[in-house]
């Protein structure tokens, strides 16, 4: 009886503690995640895929996408695929089934499969000689629609091939294929294709293309062509120049809505587009909103549905073609990611907020009821989370600006401070989760770190305006608006100044290595990750410079080497006293990692300051794989821990002594 009453209190007394422990890294690299979300046009199905990571510990791979049905009626989630990824979901048209793309380890490319809504094993459905990046159905389920690239095989009789950097590119096309003949039709649109979609009435297609698959020619020079379906010849292009993204046809066909940039100088595909599919140039929806588009659907032939951000909170919106907007659904306590819509009316979406990562959710159609379908992390129950709140504050010349502050569970005298600095610049941080391998967010807070995320002029989100406020001023207010919210931070919630760390990555990377030499005084840490530290030679690596100078700098860097330099961090790293970790992917073709050696190079040679280079094999602009993403948390954590807190340890060398075996 005795020890019946002791396990009874070990389990009282260890649930007690689970409940007021904060989040670990280790709970981190445990997270799984809606993705997407795909309703069936009675709004009777939900196909969803959820994102299940690999055990760092067991194996350094990609996390993989799950599928999922959900049965609107009877309330329940089925598993369809888990055993391997299952992407680019569709439901496919007059056959009671799902079709998705995937690679399984006996196929020679990516292939597109199917799985019968009444479920069963996924049978291979069509198999092309390159990988089928992504596909369309023709409204019978027979035919389809579909993007690849088929690789050249070089016949080299000798025993070793060079590579010929940006020549032999490999382009995709666009093709389409009746199922019960399988001799596929190569449409006549020269270049890269990107995506592909039927019309309703079948007769043609809309095709997306940059003239190569270079990586800068993609963000900034694709165009919208409209093929014949019989000819496969282009009958009309949309004449419009800037960034790219999704596009969708009217139910009549007559026209497309397409999301793009305003212009050229625009760094996001955000505004709304109308075309007729005569071509020409298309109509700009809501010019003056002061917020950005993600995704729409047509409604009917007159209107649309559209996720939108404004600042940090998004919503849904009816959009219709005459220019009026009204707003469907908002909860600024959710973070929208993304929807579809049902005929009926019924809305599934995927959101996340401050308790909980990606989630699915309904709308209900009767009474625009807020449904919560999954709960993909149910120990997150188990978790004490800190407090987050949305600050507003202003910049030394008086601009409103936006930013995210999580809380830290417990505070004893001055509060340690984490600044995370978004990348692009061309993002923004939302009002709902923020915790990551890169980002603190709750982990930081557990460990007694308030952690801020800032929105500085440039972020994305307030309307094309803000958008382009920092153009052509790299390093200048935008990231001085980053010290503006510390200030801001240290005045009204007890931060202690000489505890301020920073974090970042890509241009959030290159915000944390300014902070670290130019404005060293005022951080005493710093976790940068792919970098920026030399303007100047970071426009000859990069895979994106004349997107760079179109949506950026807006001025070439031979035209004034002495700014630019004067923009780098390496110009002032002589005067660097902030420790600081670089992290890197070895394979990164964005920024190059030869930033981070820079950087390295010029802090250990010129300066006793802390320093310490890592990088990453296998990984590019950003770690994608479980243990490298794991290991990425764990030196984070711990520098800070070093130098923001009393009493500083030693910085571990190996993954090993990270984890403390």
């Amino acid at each position: 009886m005795k020890s019946s009453i002791t396990l009874l209190l070990f389990f009282v007394l260890h649930g007690l503690f689970a409940q007021q422990s904060g989040l670990t890294p280790e709970d981190v690299a445990d997270i799984k995640q809606i993705s997407n979300a795909v309703i069936s046009e009675d709004g009777e199905k939900i196909v969803y895929q959820l994102l299940v990571p690999a055990d760092p510990t067991e194996e350094n791979v990609p996390a993989t996408t799950h599928l999922y049905v959900y049965n609107t009626g009877s309330k329940t989630a089925t598993p369809f695929v888990t055993g391997y990824s299952a992407s680019n979901v569709k439901l496919r048209p007059e056959h009671n089934s799902i079709s998705f793309t995937s690679k399984k380890e006996d196929d020679k490319a990516t292939a597109l499969y199917e799985i019968s809504l009444n479920g069963g094993e996924a049978q291979k459905l069509y198999e092309f000689e390159g990988n089928i990046s992504s596909y369309d159905w023709h409204t019978n389920g027979t035919k389809l629609a579909f993007v690849s690239a088929i690789k050249k095989e070089e016949d080299n009789p000798l025993p070793y091939q060079p590579e010929i950097y940006e020549t032999d590119l490999q382009q995709a096309s666009a093709y389409i294929v009746d199922l019960n003949d399988a001799s596929p039709k190569k449409l006549e649109v020269e270049g890269h294709v990107t995506s592909v979609q039927w019309s309703p009435n079948t007769t043609s297609l809309a095709v997306s293309a940059a003239p190569s698959s270079l990586v800068d020619e993609y963000y900034t020079s694709q165009k919208i062509y409209f093929v014949d379906e019989n000819t496969s010849k282009i009958t009309a292009q949309v004449d419009h120049s800037g960034k790219m993204g999704t596009l969708k046809w009217s139910p009549d066909g007559k026209r497309i809505a397409f999301i793009a940039g305003e212009d050229q100088h625009d760094p996001i595909e955000g505004r709304i587009f109308i075309a007729e599919t005569s071509g020409g140039s298309p109509k700009i929806l809501q010019k003056d909103f002061e917020g950005q588009f993600h995704q729409l659907e047509w409604k009917d032939n007159k209107s649309l549905t559209v996720l939108a951000s404004e600042g940090v909170y998004s919503s849904l919106f009816s959009l219709d073609i005459s220019d009026k907007m009204n707003k469907v659904f908002t909860d600024r306590n959710l973070n929208i990611t993304g929807f579809s819509a049902a005929n009926n009316n019924s809305i599934a979406f995927t959101g996340n907020s401050a308790e909980h990562p990606g989630e699915l959710f309904m709308l209900n159609s009767k009474n625009s009821a807020l449904i919560r379908i999954t709960d993909s992390n149910p120990w997150l129950k188990d978790r004490k989370l800190g407090k987050q709140e949305v600050i507003t504050y202003q910049a030394e010349d008086g601009l409103e600006l936006q930013g995210i502050l999580i809380h830290p569970l417990e505070t004893s005298g001055k509060t340690p401070l984490i600044t995370v600095v978004h990348g692009g610049p061309e993002a923004h941080y939302d009002n709902g989760w923020l915790t990551a391998y890169s980002m603190p967010g709750q982990v930081g807070a557990a460990q007694g770190y308030a952690v801020f995320y800032p929105n500085y002029r440039g972020s994305t989100g307030r309307g094309i305006e803000f958008a382009k406020s920092s153009q052509g001023d790299p390093a200048g207010k935008e990231f001085d608006d980053i010290i503006d919210g510390v200030d801001h931070l240290i005045e009204n919630y007890n931060i202690d100044k000489d505890k301020v760390g920073v974090t970042g990555g890509s241009y959030g990377g290159y915000a944390t290595a300014w902070m670290a030499t130019r404005h060293t005084e005022r951080f005493a840490a710093g976790v940068m990750s792919v970098g920026i530290s030399n303007n100047i030679s970071k426009w000859g690596t990069s895979d994106i410079p004349e997107e760079m100078f179109l949506v950026h700098s807006r001025k070439r860097i031979w035209d004034d080497y002495q700014f630019y330099l004067e923009r780098s961090p390496i110009f002032y790293a002589g005067q660097g006293k902030t420790p600081l970790l670089i992290l890197h992917g070895k394979e990164d073709t964005r920024v190059n990692p030869g930033q981070s050696y820079e950087l390295y190079r010029h802090l250990k040679t010129r300066t006793d300051t802390p320093v310490r280079l890592v990088l990453y094999p296998g990984e590019g602009h950003g770690n994608r794989k479980a243990t490298a993403r794991y290991d990425f948390m764990l030196r984070m954590m711990r520098w800070f821990d070093t130098y923001l807190k009393d009493g500083a340890i030693e910085i571990p060398e190996t993954s090993l002594e990270l984890q403390g075996k």
